[in-house]
């Protein structure tokens, strides 16, 4: 019984994993080429930004890149609720979740025709698309291209959002899960075409530590010991292990960059999550209110520290 339902699962899935694994890379080689332009239009009703009022700058424009389960422009994962929080917590942010992390055209899965008949019959096949982007931007074959795309599309949001190059504010990548690779890899991009100071926050970060975050002012690790997901990131990449030092993830840990926080007893998916309405904390705070209430904290801390004047000499 146990040798039948593993060929069953052998052969039902593993066609579909390596129809992803082709598919996955069509879509940056598309991009690449010039085959086709990525999308920058926001369907009616979505804004580019919520958040402060676009009549005065904000502290901060905070770009969410959510895990695998971003599918559309709206936010996807959790309802929205980790955004909602925030929104409702900080104000004085602008705040951007349309940036599609794993499609280097900007086209959400859910706008395609092939991918809602899918859904309706094969839910999981959508989760291994966004699973094989993760790969392929961690790819040393296709990561600047991949990194390039997807930084260019963030560039693109903050812009239509109001962001201006060289403006001085401060842009923040928070990213979930896999959302993570694609925030260190959009580093570069970013520092390139907005030359704007910025902060990453990663919760339960799936990444493998090979990019360059030389521009970015500091790293912020959200975890938990009970996150097996992150810990599983941390031992198949090399570049996460101590041994390799010169890749981008320990060169940062050396310059001081990276910031460890921990948000136990939260897993990193099911009833007891980072984003969790219902888990409840010893103070009565849910997971979801910790979350949300320890990124706010981190970014005004770093707002006020680059805020405050220079002491004068003695």
């Amino acid at each position: 019984m146990i040798e039948f339902a593993l060929l069953l699962l052998l052969f039902g899935i593993g066609p579909v994993l390596l129809a992803e694994a082709l598919l996955s890379r069509y879509e940056l080689l598309a991009y690449t080429a010039g085959w086709r332009t990525p999308d920058t239009a926001l369907p009616p009703r979505v804004p580019y930004a919520r958040g402060a009022d676009a009549d005065r700058p904000p502290a901060a424009y905070l770009v969410y890149l959510d895990g695998i389960g971003k599918r559309r422009f709206q936010d996807t994962r959790d309802g929205g609720q980790l955004v909602k929080s925030l929104l409702g917590r900080a104000p004085e942010l602008r705040v951007l979740g349309q940036v599609q992390p794993y499609s280097p055209l900007a086209h959400p899965l859910a706008n395609r025709p092939v991918w809602i008949w899918l859904r309706r019959r094969m839910g999981l096949v959508l989760f291994l698309h966004n699973v094989m982007q993760i790969f392929v931007a961690a790819d040393r074959r296709y990561r600047p291209l991949y990194n390039r795309a997807v930084g260019a599309q963030i560039a693109t949001q903050l812009r239509l959002a109001g962001y201006q190059r060289d403006s001085g504010i401060p842009v923040v990548l928070l990213s979930y899960s896999g959302g993570a690779q694609v925030a260190t890899g959009a580093v570069e991009e970013l520092w390139s075409e907005l030359r704007c100071p910025l902060w990453l926050i990663t919760l339960g970060g799936f990444y493998n530590g090979a990019n360059d975050i030389s521009h970015a002012q500091h790293l912020d690790r959200l975890t938990a010991a009970s996150d097996w997901i992150e810990r599983t990131g941390m031992w198949i990449f090399p570049q996460r292990w101590p041994l390799f030092r010169w890749s981008g993830w320990n060169r940062a840990v050396r310059a001081g960059k990276i910031t460890v926080h921990w948000l136990d007893p939260a897993t990193h998916v099911g009833p007891r999550s980072y984003i969790s309405p219902q888990a409840k904390l010893p103070d009565g705070r849910s997971h979801l209110d910790r979350t949300a209430d320890t990124v706010i904290a981190l970014i005004r801390d770093r707002i006020g520290a680059t805020a405050e004047p220079e002491s004068p000499p003695a």
